[in-house]
């Protein structure tokens, strides 16, 4: 069983089928990943078929590959490359009018400018668009074979937003692993680099939050050192 931030998944067989068992403990979470995944049904992109869904707990079948995260660099930059052309596929469908609400940049704003937190050069970029984003496109949150994408999963923060900002959230975070993730998403998405560099403020102060509030103390150490030298 892998143990995520807000649900826990494990492998289970019915009928000599492999199917997937996800449990969210937040219950608008839990009905944010069904609409997600039923509106993406029949889209072509490779999500996961919803089977039957209780309250907490969805099965959905198992799709081939190995998380990008449990890949070797060079593999794993590569399916992240190929990835991006699937990321502003999503970014072209539609999206449900129910998911979830956008992360709302001016409190994130506010708060992290009233944290104990280092300096950072915090504006809103100009919107791009409001389009289907998954939320939390990550390595861990992607399958791979053979140098393509088999699987996008873990949709439950699915949301109508900007489209480069989602690709920035990727991107920035991709690279804190391997600085060569960032243009292998910002090329095989083909958007312009500047744009998506003017997100990056926004997504450090988010990620620092997030482990002001959860955790690990040191995670949040890594992340104020290298933000006490951020460069604009």
């Amino acid at each position: 069983m892998r143990q995520g931030a807000v649900g826990a998944v494990r492998l289970v067989e019915r009928g000599g089928q492999r199917l997937v068992e996800k449990r969210l403990s937040d219950p608008a979470r839990h009905r944010n990943e069904l609409r997600a995944l039923r509106a993406l049904a029949g889209s072509g992109l490779p999500v996961p078929e919803v089977i039957e869904e209780r309250p907490g707990m969805i099965l959905m079948t198992a799709l081939p590959g190995s998380r990008l995260d449990d890949a070797d660099a060079d593999t794993r930059i590569a399916t992240l490359r190929a990835s991006a052309p699937l990321l502003r596929a999503l970014h072209r469908l539609d999206a449900p009018d129910d998911l979830l609400p956008a992360p709302d940049d001016a409190a994130i704003i506010e708060r992290y400018r009233t944290s104990d937190a280092p300096a950072l050069p915090l504006t809103i970029p100009a919107a791009s668009g409001s389009v289907f984003c998954h939320g939390d496109w990550t390595d861990g949150n992607l399958l791979g074979q053979h140098g393509r994408i088999t699987g996008v999963v873990d949709w439950e923060a699915a949301h109508r937003g900007d489209p480069l900002r989602e690709l920035a959230r990727a991107a920035w975070g991709a690279a804190r692993k391997d600085p060569r993730s960032e243009r292998a998403l910002i090329d095989g998405y083909g958007a312009d680099a500047a744009r998506v560099r003017a997100w990056y403020p926004i997504h450090a102060a988010e990620l620092w939050l997030w482990f002001a509030e959860a955790g690990p103390a040191e995670y949040l150490a890594q992340l104020t050192a290298e933000l006490t030298t951020w460069r604009a």
